[in-house]
């Protein structure tokens, strides 16, 4: 069967108009263009673009933030989200014994009014990134022993590894997206803190976790709980943090119950989270495909590009695509990119006739055409049937074998659940007694293939045996 899968499943997103709305409502940004607003010609910059240390309490009160030291916090950090999105442009001091720069509005900031949403979204991407820097940045609780005799920090006495920091961070990320779309793409039920950690550090084959790796688990968990309080403000994340009061509880150790586990933080990504997650798959190189990308192409793209697709991205990527056809047309050209002989083939045949369902009884006339066809006739006696069309030739003993054959191998390929699968084969194995022997006889180019299945899977042990035997009889068959 083929092996070839998509990185991800496919995500369902928001029109650009509401996610740029919701872009636009994050706090980060919203913060960012109100003090690019407010900053001019006296605007005073450091030599890397910080706001000057005497002017943040005037920007806290821009942003409709008290003074104070968590105020002046959330300034800073809305100024260089500002600078690094292009709200802000910043000119170097004038000359070296200048101790300031100035302030400009940048080339981004009317965008934010008279750009199109995808202007504003490629905008927030950039407080996004801005955000991102910031969560992996090192923690310095004193920074006075850092600082070098020449005033430079001497960032090489850190205990950290920017790479790794963002390696982990992009992991986790990249895991909650997968668990938001694992979940039919709703993001409804939002993931408990210690299994976002407990996915990137315990190995899938660990029984049981050892001291030392739930003691990584917990300081990763420490570390996760900074990072998306800080991710929420940029609006990727909805974010329950942990209980501080777990930080003084000298039972460590103690047992988690369902009760417990919200205490230990909850995340979910919000839509703008998905958006946002997305790009940054795409920038790495991954394959992350969003339903109605095949909208507009050939039916062969699209039952090619369904092949793997969960039952309700399916149906809602199909239901995309019929929109734009004619129901005879789109009947004629799903039918003619279901044939093949080629591995993907049954799957390909399968899908046909998923979509076909969605199509209702106006397909009829191009399903009746295709009767006699080899490759088709089986699948349209089947979709008659099911809409109690008349006058259905009934299919031969060959025609039956060749159908059951070709549905087997459309599921092996999608990667069914091993259960499913099993009652499927005891199921056709009861029905038909005499399938086994019929099966190897038959010219489908799966064939061997099923019936090597079959001897894996089926669960009982004697038509197991039948089937191995009559997989080699139909390899040696096939030559």
């Amino acid at each position: 069967m083929s092996q070839d899968r998509p990185t991800l499943p496919p995500v369902r997103l928001r029109s650009d108009a509401e996610l740029a709305r919701d872009a636009l409502a994050s706090p980060l940004l919203s913060r960012a263009v109100r003090l690019a607003r407010w900053a001019g010609p006296g605007t005073r910059v450091g030599a890397g673009g910080e706001l000057a240390e005497d002017l943040l309490p005037a920007a806290a009160a821009e942003i409709g933030l008290p003074a104070d030291e968590d105020g002046q916090a959330y300034a800073s950090e809305a100024w260089r989200a500002a600078v690094d999105a292009g709200l802000v442009a910043v000119e170097d001091p004038a000359g070296h014994s200048a101790e300031y720069g100035t302030a400009t509005e940048g080339e981004n900031l009317p965008l934010i009014t008279s750009g199109a949403p995808q202007d504003v979204l490629a905008v927030w991407l950039e407080t996004l990134e801005a955000a991102h820097a910031d969560a992996i940045a090192p923690l310095l609780d004193d920074i006075s022993d850092l600082v070098g005799e020449d005033g430079d920090i001497d960032y090489g006495a850190l205990d950290w590894d920017p790479e790794g920091e963002a390696e982990f961070l992009d992991g986790v990320l990249g895991n909650l997206y997968l668990l938001t779309l694992s979940d039919g793409g709703s993001g409804d039920e939002p993931v408990p803190l210690p299994a976002l950690a407990a996915s990137m550090i315990v190995p899938d084959d660990m029984g049981e976790p050892t001291d030392d790796v739930l003691e990584q688990v917990s300081t990763a968990m420490i570390r996760l709980d900074d990072q998306f309080r800080l991710l929420e403000g940029v609006g990727l994340v909805e974010y329950q943090p942990v209980d501080e009061a777990l930080m003084a509880e000298a039972d460590a150790d103690a047992a988690l119950d369902d009760e417990d586990v919200s205490r230990y933080g909850l995340v979910r990504l919000t839509p703008l989270g998905l958006y946002g997650i997305r790009a940054r798959l795409l920038e790495a190189g991954v394959d992350a495909p969003v339903v109605g990308e095949l909208a507009g192409k050939g039916a062969d793209a699209l039952l090619d590009g369904l092949a793997h697709y969960p039952e309700a991205a399916a149906r809602a990527e199909t239901e995309q695509w019929l929109a734009r056809h004619e129901p005879a047309d789109a009947t004629r050209e799903l039918l003619a990119a279901a044939r093949g002989a080629d591995e993907g083939a049954p799957l390909r045949r399968l899908r046909c006739q998923q979509a076909l369902t969605l199509v209702g009884p106006a397909g009829e006339p191009e399903v009746r055409a295709v009767l006699a066809d080899p490759e088709l006739g089986g699948l349209a006696r089947v979709w008659l049937a099911e809409h109690g069309a008349l006058d259905v030739p009934p299919p031969t003993e060959a025609l039956v074998v060749w159908l059951s054959v070709d549905t087997i191998a459309a599921q092996l390929d999608a990667g069914g659940e091993l259960e499913d699968i099993q009652a499927l084969l005891a199921e056709l194995t009861g029905r038909h007694a005499g399938f086994i022997d019929a099966a190897w006889r038959i010219d489908h180019p799966a064939t061997a293939d099923v019936l090597e299945a079959m001897g894996r899977l089926h669960p009982e042990k004697r038509v197991a045996k039948e089937a191995r035997k009559a997989a080699f009889r139909a390899r040696s068959r096939q030559g």
